[in-house]
């Protein structure tokens, strides 16, 4: 697969924003931006935390910004849906093994385009 999807010079970025230069982060930086569906992360060392971090530092890859919420975050819900509708960049932390079912349908990407607003509820 590598061979295949790989953009020397995505990979080269990726290098620079931390991701570690081995195949198997290479790959997973792959099935990342190629997924149709966002990506979900378990990062017992906080790689691909620093990794998102650094990345969205530049911007020819994140052109409008990131946002980092905590889960316990009371106004998680809402903050997202600003970032949605803005098209920014966020980052949910400190996730239990259960994620909110709230969250399911941002995750699946299950939108419905009305205008110019993407509601995410179908």
């Amino acid at each position: 697969m590598k061979d295949i999807l790989e953009d020397k010079v995505t990979t080269m970025t990726w290098t620079a924003a931390q991701l570690p230069s081995d195949n198997l982060s290479i790959e997973n930086g792959i099935i990342m931006f190629k997924s149709r569906r966002w990506p979900l992360m378990i990062d017992p060392q906080n790689q691909a935390n620093k990794f998102i971090k650094n990345l969205s530092k530049d911007d020819s890859v994140c052109t409008r910004g990131m946002k980092f919420f905590k889960a316990s975050d009371s106004s998680l819900m809402k903050a997202l849906e600003l970032c949605i509708q803005n098209g920014e960049w966020f980052l949910v932390e400190n996730v239990s093994e259960e994620l909110d079912p709230s969250l399911e349908a941002i995750l699946q990407k299950q939108i419905d385009k009305s205008g110019t607003i993407r509601i995410g509820d179908k």
